[in-house]
């Protein structure tokens, strides 16, 4: 993959079942009040070893609040040499409001 693909929940659902990460951008605050389940917090400080201890090989999953910084994001760990690299549509907004079970503070 040369490049992210934008996708919708169902679709990161199917993902995610597959064995994909998911990795939230979002700032720490928010990520602390509620976040997808099992969704990695992915920041400045936490990148560099997150990209470290990655399997290049599996899918990612990038979620920000409404789906437009996320692929900002899934555009650089395409640069940095990850292979299937997405951008969650909607972002968390939409994931919560349609998936609140699969949030982690419900």
């Amino acid at each position: 993959m040369d490049s992210f693909e934008c996708i919708d929940i169902p679709r990161a659902e199917t993902l995610i079942a597959s064995g994909a990460v998911i990795v939230d951008i979002r700032d720490p605050q928010s990520y602390q009040q509620n976040h997808i389940k099992d969704a990695i917090h992915l920041s400045n400080e936490t990148l560099h070893d997150f990209i470290q201890s990655a399997d290049m090989d599996t899918a990612v999953i990038v979620c920000c609040y409404h789906g437009f910084s996320s692929q900002s994001a899934a555009n650089f760990l395409v640069q940095q040499g990850f292979d299937e690299v997405y951008s969650l549509d909607g972002g968390f907004e939409l994931w919560q409001a349609s998936r609140p079970e699969q949030c982690a503070n419900r």
